[in-house]
């Protein structure tokens, strides 16, 4: 794995339209001062620098053999005579990750002759994420670390005392709870930055959801929320994604919804985890946009939005030659949201369910995947939809970061298989 870097990076694209600027001061041409400048490369604060760049970028990589991804078009992928190159590329930062490392090596080289680029050696830190290698264990932890302690200092929270869950168990605050905040930035502030930490950090990807439903008006109630986070932040520096090398065939993905949660608005938060293998690849705790007349129905769009998602995954897959062994599994907690999927009769009671959300069933139908019912205790994405008692938010929480496989535990007919 190795990461690059582009210098002047918005310098390097060509225009293709015309663009036109005046002289810029200091460099006035004296026989014709009210001439303009017509563009013929790129300049930074030019709206069209980013696609010029790119286009210039991928257009390289195109020609040198590398293919573009049609699910995800910063990523391309070279293979040739047995040896493999993925690339991905975030403005000017650059991941190239490869089975050769003298393949790796002359590529770029390659690239130097190309743009200003410099090699900065082994993927160490790339958009604030420290990966880490341990080559015992064929195992690659994502985390934040320096960025955790870096938000601990900016929010005056680095000697606060660490807690064990980012939220108490059941706690669901209103809008109108608590005193106004004369000073809103604060707040605002300190949600903006935690969003940025659930790249590594799924288990407060609920929390960190939920006190953003109110950066419009934050009261004093909510700013004991936010802080709690950092709290728990505190209390569990180090913990991150675990990324571990194996068979990456399957796809097991988990649902929930906490139905009419929200006191206020009585919206449903619904979330999601999916696992490539043992890797947690993919998550989601998000409020839905409008109001589920039934359990039932708030489950069954969690399970919609799942199912987008392995689709997704098993599409990028394909592309890079591995292909995904079906059927995908899908675990949720509702028994009535499972039978939909299977029962092709929807009766007087399930027609307020959308047309669009019946996609799941037509995925079992064609074998691509299958809905297995999962007892809640035991249902990772609880982490995801609400606040959970200490002992069993650290029992998901392990779960969820370091996955193996799905035992559920309980009566057989707790083991149904809705397909």
């Amino acid at each position: 794995m190795r990461q690059s870097d582009v210098s002047n990076t918005f310098l390097h694209g060509t225009l293709t339209g015309d663009v036109y600027v005046e002289q810029p001061p200091g460099f006035v041409y004296f026989e014709f001062p009210s001439h303009v400048c017509h563009l013929n490369m790129s300049l930074y604060s030019l709206k069209q620098a980013p696609r010029a760049w790119f286009d210039k970028f991928s257009g390289f990589l195109l020609s040198y053999g590398f293919t573009q991804s049609i699910c995800d078009h910063s990523m391309f992928f070279h293979s040739k005579a047995g040896v493999k190159m993925i690339l991905l590329v975030y403005v000017d930062d650059i991941i190239l990750v490869g089975n050769s490392d003298s393949n790796l090596t002359s590529f770029i080289s390659t690239l130097k002759t190309q743009f200003a680029l410099k090699d900065l050696g082994p993927l160490s830190y790339f958009l604030g994420i420290e990966p880490k290698l341990d080559t015992s264990t064929n195992s690659l932890l994502l985390t934040q670390n320096k960025y955790s302690i870096e938000l601990l200092k900016k929010f005056d929270m680095l000697e606060c005392k660490p807690c064990t869950s980012p939220v108490a168990s059941g706690r669901r605050a209103s809008l109108y709870d608590g005193t106004l905040l004369e000073d809103s930035a604060y707040y605002r502030s300190l949600v903006g930055a935690l969003q940025y930490l659930t790249l590594t950090r799924p288990d407060v990807s609920f929390l960190v959801n939920y006190v953003a439903q109110f950066m419009h008006q934050p009261t004093d109630v909510h700013l004991q929320l936010a802080k709690r986070i950092l709290r728990f932040i505190k209390g569990s520096l180090g913990t991150g994604i675990t990324l571990v090398g194996g068979d990456c065939s399957s796809i097991t993905a988990f649902t929930d919804s906490d139905w009419a949660g929200f006191p206020d608005s009585r919206n449903t938060t619904s979330g999601y985890c999916v696992f490539l293998g043992q890797n947690l690849v993919a998550w989601s705790s998000k409020k839905q946009p409008t109001q589920s007349h039934s359990s039932t129905k708030a489950e069954y769009k969690a399970l919609s939005v799942a199912a987008s998602e392995i689709r997704w995954i098993s599409y990028i897959m394909d592309e890079l030659g591995d292909h995904i062994r079906y059927p995908c599994t899908m675990f949720c907690d509702n028994i009535g949201a499972g039978s939909l999927t299977a029962n092709p009769i929807c009766h007087a009671r399930t027609k307020h369910v959308e047309l669009d959300y019946h996609s799941v069933r037509s995925l079992v139908m064609l074998g691509f995947s299958t809905v297995r019912y999962i007892p809640s205790l035991q249902n990772i994405v609880d982490l995801f939809t609400k606040g959970l008692p200490k002992q069993l938010f650290t029992k998901l929480q392990d779960k969820l970061l370091h996955f193996h496989s799905v035992q559920i535990k309980g009566d057989c007919k707790n083991k149904k298989v809705f397909s």
